[in-house]
């Protein structure tokens, strides 16, 4: 299966939560259909991204990422690879690479979606397909000075400023998604 037919099965499938992310969702869909690269950031006026709130095994943290262009704490994520075959594999890879975890697990299924204006190509939107990781309980990020400006573990209900709301939606949609999962309960290890 292509990474394109996987982003239509995925959102073909995924409950939206309200009758905004139905829109959301739906809009998607439909992009999908319109663009054969739809999974490319060579596509405008817009292409679909992976993301990824990643969780501390007990919940209770999560990491961030300042992002150097923005200047903005946000998730891990970003562009779909060649070599991404799935959603969720391009959201973990993103998760590995910008956080430095071995061993994060992405929960199944979305957990939101947000739509946001990007500078690719001139000026486009990403797509963005949101999901719940989880980090194993030795969790040690590893920050890629290619990648951010900085790296740091939060308490969920205290995310740090400048963020934004669709952060902050994504964190507590991951936070719910991870405590209806009923991961193990034990706090991550400092950060570097």
């Amino acid at each position: 299966m292509s990474l394109h037919a996987d982003a239509r099965e995925v959102l073909a499938g995924w409950d939206a939560p309200d009758a905004e992310q139905e829109g959301l969702r739906s809009s998607y869909l439909a992009h999908l259909d319109e663009h054969a690269d739809a999974m490319r950031r060579e596509c405008l006026p817009g292409h679909l991204t992976a993301s990824a709130a990643v969780l501390s095994a007990d919940g209770s943290h999560v990491v961030l990422t300042l992002h150097k262009a923005l200047r903005m704490w946000l998730q891990t994520g970003g562009h779909c690879e060649p070599e991404d075959t799935t959603l969720a594999a391009a959201a973990l890879r993103e998760a590995t690479e910008e956080s430095g975890i071995r061993g994060v697990r992405v929960l199944s299924g979305p957990v939101r979606l947000d739509r946001h204006a990007v500078p690719c190509g001139g000026g486009s939107h990403h797509l963005d397909v949101q999901f719940a990781a989880v980090a194993p309980e030795d969790a040690v990020l590893v920050r890629d000075p290619d990648e951010s400006s900085d790296l740091d573990w939060f308490p969920v209900r205290e995310l740090p400023e400048p963020t934004d709301e669709s952060v902050r939606a994504l964190v507590y949609a991951a936070s719910r998604a991870v405590a209806a999962e009923g991961t193990n309960t034990r706090r991550p290890s400092s950060s570097p």
